[in-house]
């Protein structure tokens, strides 16, 4: 073997050697020259796939004349604003709100290499894959922008609105006359008293994120990001929790949450006082409504999980059935304005979340500029009690979370103030009259 760093060349003369080791070096020499012409042949090949032979495609350069935005978008905004409408999931001048507020964050310097998206663009691109759940690759075709392209506008706009949005349209009061007119709210909507909000969460499928084992696989038989959240009555979102993986259920993301801890420690801001139900001297504490997932606690009322129960425990469950059926509806809604969340999402999970958040804001964007505009969506109950389906039950929807069932969660406290409502619902001071033809009733 040759001393490190020898050339072969810098060995003694061919006439000092002898014809064997003249013919090995010969033959070490030329195999040393083989690898580097391989080498050499290597880098030229690099440098060659590295230089693009079409900066821009033809079929991409033809989108002002030819894309959805700079074509049929003018069209329908011209000629038929309610197909607009049904185009974005929403009406134009909403539309234009919403661009108007995120171009500081989305314009882009122009440079010599190519001019940037229009910010309408972006949005427009946007809004029409959380609308359709259509997939980047088939969507690039119609607005003539690359896929690779799609996916990074997507998140960079739903950053966006995020941004701009999040304290206008999800912040939580901060003053106890604030939640109290909360809880007004809901009782002059939904006839149940002190309830702040309802809970409840869902599935949101993605694809298997890699190395992450069963922990995104729900029982379902699917992968998937949970979405856990509190409503108002008028089917907005108060807060939510997109944290949660397929495989938790609601009572897990919620005893993780810091809406629990700040139930259990009583720290947030501006939760107001018990006082007395209407009609009734007894203080009562304020609570969220939920289903049997959740412990019984004084700031969390659920129906009585037992069969066979009696009138009067019919009716509480009716009534509270009543107050709790909004978080479904809200959930409805948002899932049928914004399909993307009815397809399995091939985004990474914190794209996924990031996503969900959008379309939670945008759906409280809706309800606040436009509430009437999807109330054909919802259940509507005429003045006997009587439910009518809205619109968003015919379609597909969220899958529900799993509920998980454990004994004696519920404390003492709570139990004493589920049987106080219960009497309240059943008394001249809070019946209402058509709870007797909602429930069987075995005399």
């Amino acid at each position: 073997m040759l001393p490190r760093g020898t050339h072969l060349e810098d060995q003694a003369p061919e006439e000092d050697m002898n014809p064997q080791r003249r013919d090995v070096l010969a033959l070490l020499v030329q195999n040393q020259n083989d690898q580097m012409m391989q080498i050499h042949q290597m880098l030229a090949r690099r440098r060659r796939r590295r230089q693009r032979n079409v900066w821009v495609r033809d079929w991409i350069t033809r989108r002002p004349e030819q894309g959805l935005y700079d074509r049929l978008m003018v069209e329908l905004r011209n000629e038929g604003p309610r197909s607009f409408q049904n185009f974005m999931r929403m009406p134009p001048d909403m539309f234009d709100e919403i661009v108007q507020r995120l171009t500081p964050r989305l314009t882009k310097q122009t440079t010599n290499f190519r001019v940037p998206l229009d910010p309408g663009m972006k949005v427009a691109i946007t809004l029409r894959h959380l609308a359709s759940g259509a997939k980047y690759h088939d969507m690039q075709y119609a607005w003539r922008v690359p896929h690779n392209t799609i996916s990074k506008v997507v998140r960079e706009v739903c950053e966006a609105i995020i941004e701009e949005y999040l304290e206008e349209q999800m912040s939580p009061p901060t003053t106890e006359e604030g939640w109290r007119q909360l809880s007004d709210d809901w009782y002059q909507r939904w006839n149940f008293p002190h309830v702040v909000g309802a809970v409840d969460g869902k599935h949101v499928a993605c694809k298997a994120p890699p190395n992450s084992g069963s922990e995104y696989y729900n029982y379902k038989g699917f992968f998937s990001v949970i979405l856990f959240a509190m409503v108002t009555s008028d089917y907005k979102f108060l807060w939510v929790d997109v944290s949660g993986n397929g495989s938790a259920s609601d009572a897990q993301i919620f005893n993780n949450s810091e809406l629990k801890e700040g139930l259990e420690n009583n720290t947030i801001r501006g939760w107001p006082q018990p006082d007395p139900l209407p009609g009734d001297n007894q203080n009562v504490p304020y609570f969220l409504v939920g289903d049997d997932a959740f412990s019984l606690r004084t700031y969390m009322m659920k129906p009585y999980g037992a069969r066979n129960l009696d009138r009067d425990y019919r009716i509480y469950n009716y009534r509270l059935s009543r107050s709790r059926r909004v978080v479904e509806n809200a959930f409805g809604i948002l899932a049928n304005r914004f399909q993307v969340l009815l397809s399995t999402m091939q985004h990474h999970p914190d794209t996924v979340r990031l996503i969900v958040k959008a379309c939670v804001l945008l759906h409280n964007l809706m309800r606040t500029r436009y509430p009437v505009l999807q109330n054909r969506l919802l259940d509507v109950q005429d003045p006997n009690g009587n439910v009518q389906p809205g619109a968003w039950r015919e379609g597909r929807n969220l899958e529900d979370t799993r509920v998980v069932q454990a004994p004696n969660r519920a404390s003492k406290e709570g139990k004493l103030q589920r049987n106080l409502l219960r009497h309240w619902c059943n008394s001249p001071a809070g019946a209402v009259p058509w709870q007797d033809e909602m429930v069987y009733v075995n005399i």
